[in-house]
């Protein structure tokens, strides 16, 4: 056993330890240290002082935490990561009792005491002694009683919207609202980089059971937590080296070889750097399609978490025109038994990369999703922080890394929220007004509740229109239906026309008239015998007129017939944005030809590769570069016309 996990051992248990002068000191109850734990301790004495002194000084966060950090370095003063619960409570509320109970989990939990501070460059934990907790208390009831509500959701989406100092602290506050002289409104908020969903859940259950004993005089009923999450921490750093972390790096270094973005159509181009604007849509499957839904995925040894993630893949796939689909999903993280009443940031993040070639079947791409989700659980254990510090993918900041679309099924419980005395009630309208934040390009989450599947699709909303999000939602629970209807069909041969969409769309026993269309090189030669004078393209200060372009291009016309080209034969256009490069699109146009324009700043590799998968049978150098010290005569029966450029600037 390595110090690590002989520390962790003895704090589960109950062993306190500290460090006098040189000497290791230690109590626990009588049995707690067998002759085994002894004889460990003996061992990696010195090791075991060095990590409590360590922690002592400072802890070092975990590798979740150490990525939350840096992002809050290059998007400081934004609510990206704030975890908010808003609460209404009717009744009588001991407003002493709960103040207390308050302290009493930050006292409980040193997360919550937890601020970070860089040294050399990196964070640090710094874990605070001081448990004093403010809740602050507004007073609403000044105002009329009919404008209390609307000014309380108001605050209420401020407050969750507030951002945190990671260096400052705390990570943790309340306030209260009051409403009147029985009802209020509780507000708690918390940083990502101390806190998940689940910590929430542990954070209610503390907070009712300390809330009923203080309101009633008694002591704390809580037991005393084994461990803290800066001894998870440190376990994690320690545990994760040597053959554990060189097993975990080469799965998925395999399994993420050569992995490419997922590249959506959006309604507006990508920025430079990624945004956060979000927005959401809702829909709720019927009961009996997730019954169906349950039912196939039982059938082939799989979960409604797998199911709907191949679905889910499916519709990606089919609107990205990409066959190679991976997406992120979150689980707890918490693999041991002792942290699961921890609050802090344990949530860890898969990739689930699916192969959808050779157009499977449902059932196909099911067992596929769940060879992927079964492989990726057995390796649960490397952080995503640290996979993309190995991996080191191309820097983009304009996405996230590794996956853009994130599939987050709500499994854990929803925590109950239980205050004795008082009637309670979550304000969840609040989520999405409140934390209007897109982390990723898309984000579905998903909650079974009541017999039905409820689906909440975040988006950026710098990226996609809400119209497009209605319609994929509905196109998602069209293509359920189909898979449900025939889970052997294949998965190309399912109908994302949706029955809204499809009374839109002509009766196809109609026969339609096929548009006519006047061709461009028509009414471009047409405009300019109209129009000869006029100018036609500009750059800068100069201009040339339809005259001068009809010229040019009639000229690169002939000389492309008199080389033999035919109709839909591929002519290359290679150079620089030009006036001769307009005239090259229309000479090949004019000629029957089709352009297939190559950036002459595109690694030569690439050149070469386009020219040969379209097959290209003549390529027309723009610019100054002479084309015989180009690549292009490496490729056989490729015929060379240079031409000036006449590019301006």
């Amino acid at each position: 056993m390595k110090a690590p996990a002989l520390l962790l051992e003895l704090l589960r248990n109950g062993t306190q330890l500290w460090v006098e002068g040189d000497e290791l000191c230690l109590r626990a109850a009588k049995g707690t240290i067998t002759p085994a734990l002894r004889e460990q301790l003996s061992q990696h004495k010195p090791e075991v002082i060095a990590l409590l002194e360590q922690r002592a000084r400072h802890a070092l966060p975990s590798f979740s935490q150490q990525r939350m950090w840096l992002l809050d370095q290059l998007e400081s003063d934004t609510p990206t990561y704030n975890i908010s619960n808003a609460v209404r409570l009717a009744g009588r509320l001991n407003v002493e009792s709960l103040g207390r109970s308050l302290k009493e989990i930050v006292s409980r939990h040193e997360a919550l005491r937890t601020t970070f501070a860089a040294v050399d460059g990196e964070p640090v934990q710094v874990i605070s002694p001081v448990t004093d907790v403010d809740l602050p208390i507004d007073d609403l009831t000044t105002l009329p009683e009919a404008e209390r509500e609307d000014e309380a959701k108001r605050r209420a989406r401020q407050e969750a919207r507030r951002p945190f100092d990671l260096e400052r602290g705390p990570l943790f506050r309340a306030k209260l609202l009051r409403l009147g002289e029985e009802e209020h409104l509780l507000l708690l908020t918390m940083h990502h980089v101390v806190s998940d969903g689940w910590s929430m859940g542990v954070l209610w259950r503390e907070l009712g059971a300390l809330y009923g004993a203080f309101s009633e005089g008694k002591p704390s009923p809580l037991a005393e937590l084994p461990i803290q999450y800066a001894d998870y921490a440190l376990w994690q750093r320690q545990w994760l080296t040597g053959e554990v972390l060189d097993s975990q790096l080469t799965y998925w270094k395999e399994r993420l070889a050569e992995l490419s973005p997922l590249e959506l159509p959006t309604d507006r181009p990508r920025s430079a750097a990624q945004t956060h604007r979000g927005a959401s849509q809702e829909l709720v499957l019927s009961e009996s399609l997730t019954e169906a839904l349950k039912d196939l995925a039982r059938r082939e040894g799989a979960t409604l978490f797998m199911a709907l993630l191949g679905a889910f893949q499916v519709l990606l796939s089919r609107y990205a025109g990409q066959e190679d689909v991976a997406i992120g999903t979150p689980i707890a993280g918490r693999t041991r038994a002792e942290t699961e009443g921890l609050i802090g940031f344990f949530v860890n993040t898969l990739v689930m990369r699916t192969d959808l070639s050779g157009d499977p079947t449902f059932r196909e791409v099911l067992s596929r999703v769940r060879e992927v989700a079964l492989g990726a659980y057995d390796h649960q254990e490397l952080p995503f922080e640290k996979l993309v510090e190995e991996l080191r993918p191309e820097r983009d900041l304009s996405r996230s890394p590794l996956f853009q679309v994130l599939f987050n099924m709500q499994n854990v419980p929803a925590s109950r929220i239980e205050l004795p005395g008082l009637t309670m009630e979550r304000l969840t309208s609040l989520g999405a007004e409140a934390n209007a934040e897109a982390k990723f390009d898309l984000t579905l989450y998903v909650r079974e509740r009541d017999g039905e599947v409820r689906l909440k699709l975040v988006y950026n909303a710098d990226l996609f229109d809400r119209v497009r999000m209605v319609e994929m939602l509905q196109q998602l629970n069209c293509l359920l239906a189909q898979i449900m209807e025939n889970p052997q069909s294949t998965i190309d041969s399912y109908s994302l026309v949706t029955p809204q969409a499809r009374s839109l769309l002509p009766d196809p026993e109609v026969a339609v008239p096929e548009p006519t269309y006047e061709p461009v090189t028509t009414a471009f030669l047409s405009w300019a015998e109209r129009a000869p004078r006029q100018p036609a393209v500009r750059q800068g200060e100069q201009a040339w007129s339809y005259g001068e372009l009809a010229a040019s291009s009639h000229a690169l016309a002939r000389h492309l017939l008199a080389q033999g080209i035919e109709r839909g034969d591929v002519v290359a256009l290679l150079g620089p944005r030009s006036f001769g490069l307009i005239a090259g699109m229309m000479a090949v146009l004019s000629s029957r030809g089709v352009f297939l324009t190559v950036d002459h700043n595109l690694p030569v590799s690439r050149q070469r590769l386009m020219l040969q998968k379209a097959g290209a049978k003549h390529a027309l150098f723009i610019g100054e570069r002479r084309p015989e010290d180009g690549w292009v005569q490496e490729i056989p029966s490729l015929a060379i016309t240079s031409v000036a450029s006449n590019r301006v600037g």
